[in-house]
């Protein structure tokens, strides 16, 4: 499996981005797939993600009501809308995916996660 995200780069305060990550080598049906986003200096952190077969969203309390996540389940693609974009909300963004959904699994967390993009960068100007 092979994650390949896009989209990042520099945009002033308040601003917008729509990062794009195209999962390839495998069919996806009940994987979860989603972001997390590491600032410099700091842990890795979740962001959001969805869960394939049902349609199921999740999102960090930072960015509720300002991005958004979507899929293209034809193109085996996943959305992030960043809307209202803040100084803090600059980091390296990585596009993440567990295959097969497994009750019980703690989806907040990197470890849950066995593939990982290579991530791409988001820097917000204030």
């Amino acid at each position: 499996v092979q994650l390949q995200a896009s989209g990042g780069g520099l945009v002033q305060a308040g601003g917008s981005l729509n990062l794009s990550c195209t999962a390839s080598g495998r069919s996806l049906s009940s994987d979860v797939m989603g972001w997390f986003r590491q600032a410099p200096g700091k842990e890795r952190n979740f962001v959001a993600n969805k869960h394939w077969r049902s349609g199921d969203t999740y999102y960090a309390d930072s960015v509720k009501g300002r991005f958004t996540i979507s899929r293209d389940a034809a193109k085996n693609t996943l959305h992030l809308q960043m809307n209202s974009l803040k100084p803090e909300d600059t980091a390296i963004y990585y596009c993440v995916l567990a295959p097969e959904y497994r009750r019980g699994t703690n989806y907040y967390h990197a470890r849950s996660y066995d593939y990982w993009g290579q991530g791409t960068l988001v820097t917000v100007s204030s």
